[in-house]
């Protein structure tokens, strides 16, 4: 950081003093760098000489909290994260802010008590075999270092970092040890016998236990699985059992991070805990289970999970999705959708009858997409009925039937059961079948608007698809009103990307068409990382779509042996902007890079 002399600041620089931080100090040293607006100067020199210091508040949280302006560009009030920056090059120590999912908490949390981290305001963040890195506040109380390297026996590498994130992360990563820990010893004392079944066991006498679901330590560490997940912007908990340790994970932005381990008998625990608060029987571990958990988010928004278990060789998987409201249901235009995609698909879900398909594979954001369109069209005069498998999200607007395949309720019976329940707009959650392909077809043949989903990997294919299943092609022909293919991509941080240089004759090879002309605009951008992104460079996702509307002159072509290839280049005659193109036009405008569209897209016939 710059100094600058200022009207009413001292030009002589402070030295802080060697041990805890004093306010009174740290605000006449943030004078005399000039960090502080002159006008704001007199108001903490006042507030220097008569507050009084509280050795239990942080001095930055309390300059922080007096809101003052800086002095220095950037402009803007100095914040918590700023004036970490600045005493962070003020004593020689780097700044870091603190990632909580590349934290390895087990590892970190066994090198230090939980008392010895408050007391001196530390925080172990990673151990690697040379080297120990340590986060504090204190950057001028530093006489635990000595003891520390003794006892991990390796050498400290100190950050600072924000006093209220040290805080914060040190009563959760030693609350949650704390519990897994306590979780274990009540594991020891269990009668042997009572563990999971397993393929592959290593059985050792005296060791094994089963811990009750609803044991406090248990209860806690689930309660903070599900807040941690909502502040990480986790779509789905994984949480994996394996023989000698069960690890958690979190997708983010479509991409998984191993962010805790735990003993088999808490990780056994923990899913029972699952089980019974998404009422699910608790006694059987042998066959695959679904159910559902609706809490409140720290913010008091409902948030649904849909909870899914699966036996393996070590024990029950299990799998929670987590489905946000706010992102459930979006509007066309925020689903990524470009003016021209989304006037096209409002006017094909907006006709009084036929099929409109949805496809992409797993995790590609079909189900958000027909939500938000179900959602758009569910007025008061119009009924809205769906049969899914499992019900994703639970919508007040929509009459929602599950598939039970154990009471012979499948797509194709709940399809037969909705058309005698007088609707307008069905949505059925995926074909796989013949049989469901008939009674979609046979629901639109009767004047229904149907809305499903497929998995194929582009717009075309889904023709051929449905022929493939058995659906004649003459009805296929007259009931079809379109296809919407999709991909999902990370996004660019907006906080952090830059231009990149312009793209590579190959890169433009994977993603150009024959014959097909560059956007007039090329902007490409590459990621960097900053504190808003995690250090990833994205932040987000956003849709690739490929809309396939069928004309009169596609439906010709329509017949039982159909040529996939001719079908495509004649969709495209007809003006399909494909995904390769929507791909090229995302990257041309610095929305995502080459390297994310590659990886999601369909590879070339």
């Amino acid at each position: 950081m710059e100094s600058r002399a200022d009207a009413g600041a001292p030009v002589a620089r402070i030295e802080l003093p060697p041990g805890r931080l004093v306010f009174e100090q740290v605000a006449m040293a943030l004078l005399a760098d000039g960090m502080v607006d002159p006008a704001d100067g007199e108001r903490l020199r006042f507030s220097a000489e008569t507050m009084r210091h509280d050795g239990n508040i942080h001095p930055l949280v309390l300059l922080a909290n007096l809101k003052l302006k800086a002095g220095i560009a950037p402009m803007g009030d100095l914040g918590l994260e700023r004036l970490t920056e600045w005493l962070a090059a003020r004593v020689g120590l780097r700044y870091l802010h603190v990632d909580p999912t590349r934290v390895d908490v087990s590892s970190v949390a066994s090198l230090v008590t939980h008392a010895y981290a408050r007391r001196h305001r530390i925080l172990p963040l990673a151990v690697e075999p040379q080297r120990l890195l340590v986060a504090t506040s204190e950057p001028l109380a530093l006489e635990w270092v000595g003891d520390v390297r003794h006892m991990a026996r390796r050498e400290v590498e100190v950050v600072l970092v924000n006093p209220l994130d040290l805080h914060r992360y040190t009563m959760q990563f030693f609350g949650v040890i704390q519990s897994v820990q306590g979780a274990r010893n009540d594991a020891r004392n269990v009668r042997v016998g009572s563990s999971l079944p397993s393929f592959e066991q290593l059985v050792e006498l005296g060791r094994t236990g089963d811990v009750n679901a609803d044991d406090q330590h248990i209860v806690h560490i689930v309660d903070w699985l599900l807040q941690y997940a909502h502040e990480q912007r986790a779509s789905d908990i994984h949480l994996e059992p394996r023989r000698d340790v069960g690890r958690v994970r979190f997708r983010i932005d479509g991409m998984l991070h191993k962010v805790f381990e735990m003993p088999p008998p808490v990780m056994t625990a923990a899913t029972s805990r699952i089980k019974v608060l998404s009422r699910m029987d608790l006694g059987e571990r042998r066959r695959p289970q679904d159910g559902r958990i609706k809490t409140r988010s720290p913010g008091g928004r409902e948030v649904e999970m849909r909870v899914s278990t699966m036996p393996t060789a070590f024990g029950e998987k299990c799998v929670l999705r987590i489905f946000d409201p706010d992102v459930a249901f979006r509007s066309i235009e925020q689903l990524g959708f470009s003016p021209e995609e989304a006037a096209g698909w409002k006017d094909l879900v907006e006709r009084p009858h036929g099929i409109v398909l949805v496809t992409g594979p797993t995790g590609s954001g079909k189900t958000t997409t027909l939500y938000s369109t179900l959602k758009r069209l569910a007025t008061s005069d119009v009924n809205v009925c769906t049969i899914e498998d499992p019900i994703e999200m639970i919508s007040p607007e929509f009459n929602q039937m599950q598939v039970q395949h154990n009471i012979d309720l499948d797509f194709a019976a709940g399809v037969r059961t909705l058309l005698r329940q007088d609707p307008d707009i069905i949505m059925i959650g995926e074909i796989r079948d013949l049989a469901t392909a008939q009674m979609a077809v046979q629901a639109s043949l009767t004047g229904h608007l149907v809305l499903s989903t497929l998995h194929t990997n582009d717009a075309p294919s889904a023709v051929t698809r449905l022929l493939d299943l058995g659906v004649p092609h003459y009805l296929l022909a007259s009931t079809l009103n379109g296809v919407l293919a999709q991909r999902l991509v990370r996004t660019l941080c907006p906080h952090c990307k830059r231009p990149a240089p312009p793209l590579a004759e190959s890169d433009l090879a994977v993603l150009l068409e024959p014959g097909e002309a560059l956007p007039a605009v090329m902007q490409p951008h590459e990621p960097v990382g900053c504190l808003e992104c995690r250090r990833t460079g994205y932040l987000g996702r956003v849709g690739l779509y490929e809309l396939l509307p069928m004309t009169a002159s596609l439906r010709r072509l329509f017949h039982a042996d159909m040529d996939l290839a001719s079908f495509s280049a004649g969709a495209r005659a007809e003006g399909m902007r494909t995904l390769r193109r929507a791909a090229l036009e995302k990257v041309a405008d610095g929305v995502t890079t080459i390297e994310e569209v590659r990886a999601v897209l369909p590879p070339r016939e």
